[in-house]
């Protein structure tokens, strides 16, 4: 069974991939893309709590919720994403 603190690394892992810092966003919806359908509400439900936590950025616009990692936290983030990812 997957933790949610593995499946929060995994979402910030996948940002950082695409290299969502600061001003550059992506849709909230992209977060459960590419993933099994069983986990898809869970991760929407877990990137809202990153949100909370300060680790995701939120920038609504008129055409949905944009997203992106907090550079401010950059060393926390990469930190969370090392412990789960490590090569």
């Amino acid at each position: 069974m997957v933790s949610d603190f593995e499946l929060k690394a995994m979402i910030l892992h996948k940002l950082a991939k695409k290299r969502k810092w600061g001003e550059s966003h992506t849709a909230f919806e992209n977060v459960a893309k590419g993933v099994p359908s069983h986990f898809r509400g869970r991760l929407k439900e877990l990137a809202q709590e990153l949100i909370k936590e300060g680790f995701i950025i939120p920038k609504p616009t008129s055409y949905g919720l944009q997203i992106s990692l907090n550079v401010a936290r950059a060393d926390d983030i990469k930190d969370r994403i090392r412990h789960y990812f490590a090569d």
